[in-house]
């Protein structure tokens, strides 16, 4: 799982979101909703095992 890459993107809507992405490309996990703020999105992620 180390290998596993988050990304944070802002969708269509202009909300900020994350997915985690496995070495192979496929996605592993996503935020089921998007932010107004990118903080708020990463404290999301951090629940959900992003290390930063």
């Amino acid at each position: 799982m180390s290998e596993d890459k988050w990304e944070f993107y802002v969708d269509n809507n202009g909300k900020w979101r994350w997915r985690r992405v496995a070495s192979n490309g496929r996605i592993t996990g996503a935020s089921c909703q998007g932010y107004a703020n990118k903080a708020d999105c990463i404290d999301n992620a951090i629940r959900n095992g992003y290390a930063g």
